[in-house]
């Protein structure tokens, strides 16, 4: 039986004479090597840790966007719509997104072993490097350099948020209801300035409504 092209996985038969096209052998080839989809092995106890460490040590300013270059488009651990629905978990649970999401994808490659990996991993390093920054800001906090150079970085940081939300927001550009939740969540906290936890129950609520009445 025929596989779907472009998912998570692409099975490629052997050839078989008179059966295959250049144009399916190029479409098979295009579809293996695409960014989107998944096709290493899953990640050991070992390979989630240097990953989440080398994140850890160059994520100045902004995590997520690195994360999610790393996790899908160098290691290739999720496809852009798994990361974008785990993205959408972590965020709803209590805490930071970036440890929410070293834990869950930990947990979901290798347990607890896994999770506990990533988690080390994603925060040794950090950890380590700001007790240091943060005697040298209470040290020399009155010097205007080292207050412009803050406000560079906070500048630099929104960029990469900025950039982050434009690529997990693809996966989602055919998808109305989608579309129309991230709207009133954005409208609900950026403009509105209504309080988190109320506005995501709510619209949280109301997307998994949505879509099981209508794209069932």
């Amino acid at each position: 039986m025929d596989e779907p092209l472009g998912l998570t996985y692409v099975f490629v038969s052997r050839p078989i004479p008179g059966r295959r096209s250049q144009p399916l052998d190029r479409a098979l080839d295009a579809a293996a090597n695409s960014p989107t989809v998944t096709t290493r092995e899953p990640p050991t106890v070992g390979a989630l840790f240097t990953g989440f460490l080398g994140l850890g040590l160059i994520g100045f300013g902004g995590v997520l966007p690195l994360a999610r270059r790393m996790i899908v488009e160098d290691r290739r651990w999720l496809t852009a719509a798994e990361f974008t629905e785990l993205l959408g978990l972590c965020q709803f649970l209590p805490g930071g997104n970036i440890i929410n999401l070293s834990v869950a994808i930990g947990l979901r490659f290798r347990g607890v072993a896994g999770a506990l990996a990533a988690l080390v991993g994603l925060i040794a390093a950090p950890t380590a490097i700001v007790v240091m920054l943060g005697m040298v800001y209470d040290r020399f906090a009155n010097d205007p350099r080292i207050q412009h150079l803050f406000a560079g970085l906070a500048a630099a940081a929104a960029g990469l948020l900025v950039a982050m939300a434009v690529k997990i927001a693809l996966p989602i550009r055919t998808k109305p209801i989608a579309i129309v939740i991230a709207t009133l969540c954005f409208i609900a906290i950026a403009i509105l300035r209504l309080p988190l936890l109320p506005t995501m129950l709510v619209l949280a609520s109301l997307s998994i409504l949505a879509t099981w009445r209508w794209q069932r």
